[in-house]
């Protein structure tokens, strides 16, 4: 077998590979999205297309009869109840009104901390940096819900238990580590020159963060922001640990509550809620797709 042969062969695998992959990755996500439409409550009634007359399409196929595919395509039955039925039987509006209030505040507050934080690692030498810096990679080996409990005790004496704000602030609290040494190894890779040059024309430290180093870092604080953004929207642990009401619940904890007990009734339901929830983070992700690629592998070049 000749060189060209094998690369072609290699590439024919690897191509093969990611479609096999992709079909895997993409074929639960249009499940759902198509589940959500189906007129039935129930996940084994749900169907990937529903209405369709797979027999009557096939056998179209086979016959190159158009009338018989145009038939199985026309029995499509498809509906939008189980989204009116989300704005208008549920809390689902006030749960998406709370989670995107949690999600953006988190998003600020915590690229906030994360950027100054590492700015003050990756510039500044002072007693107990490398022990920090230490300390912050070791917090990244456990798992967040490890505290929970010193949480719940912490956020029920400050009176934050069930309160927007005490969920916040555990959120940004928990992505200093991660994000900060992520943010530090960008900043390491800024040179100092242009710090210098500015220090000589007499800015300080606060200018020199905010028109020199924060213009050259739009890609790693695009990724930082997006992602706690994300974090917050998703997450169900913490905001089923802090918050108790039903009128501070999250989407997660509304859709959660909304099948428990219910076995496969309200599938399809739940499938209209899971849509609604992906849109921002769908959207987001396309926007700021360029950025956040150049961000992380920047933030990882130290």
């Amino acid at each position: 077998m000749t060189r060209k042969q094998k690369d072609l062969l290699a590439s024919i695998v690897k191509h093969a590979i990611l479609v096999v992959v992709a079909i895997f990755t993409i074929y639960p996500v249009i499940w759902v999205i198509m589940g959500s439409f189906n007129p039935g409550s129930s996940l084994f009634s749900a169907q990937i297309i529903p209405g369709m007359n797979w027999g009557l399409f096939l056998e179209g196929v086979r016959s190159f009869d158009f009338s018989l595919i145009f038939d199985s395509i026309s029995s499509i039955r498809m509906t939008l109840t189980h989204y009116s039925y989300l704005f208008n039987q549920t809390d689902y509006l006030l749960w998406y009104q709370n989670t995107l209030k949690i999600a953006l505040w988190n998003m600020v507050l915590s690229t906030f901390l994360v950027v100054t934080a590492a700015y003050a690692f990756s510039r500044f030498r002072f007693k107990g940096r490398k022990q920090g810096l230490m300390a912050m990679l070791v917090l990244q080996m456990f798992p967040g819900f490890m505290g929970m409990i010193a949480i719940y005790i912490l956020l029920l004496q400050l009176g934050l238990l069930d309160n927007h704000w005490g969920l916040i602030l555990v959120y940004a609290g928990g992505s200093i580590p991660f994000n900060a040494w992520l943010v530090k190894g960008y900043f390491d890779t800024l040179p100092k020159s242009l710090e210098e040059a500015a220090r000589i024309d007499g800015a300080g430290n606060i200018t020199i963060f905010a028109r020199v180093l924060m213009p050259l870092s739009i890609p790693i604080l695009v990724f930082v922001a997006v992602s706690n953004f994300i974090g917050p929207w998703m997450d169900f642990i913490f905001a089923r640990l802090v918050l108790r009401s039903n009128e501070n619940k999250t989407l997660a904890i509304g859709l959660f509550e909304m099948v428990t007990g219910r076995g496969n009734t309200e599938f399809t339901t739940f499938a209209a809620g899971a849509v609604l929830v992906a849109i921002p983070i769908t959207i987001l992700f396309m926007v700021f797709q360029k950025y956040m690629v150049e961000g992380l592998k920047a933030g990882a070049n130290k």
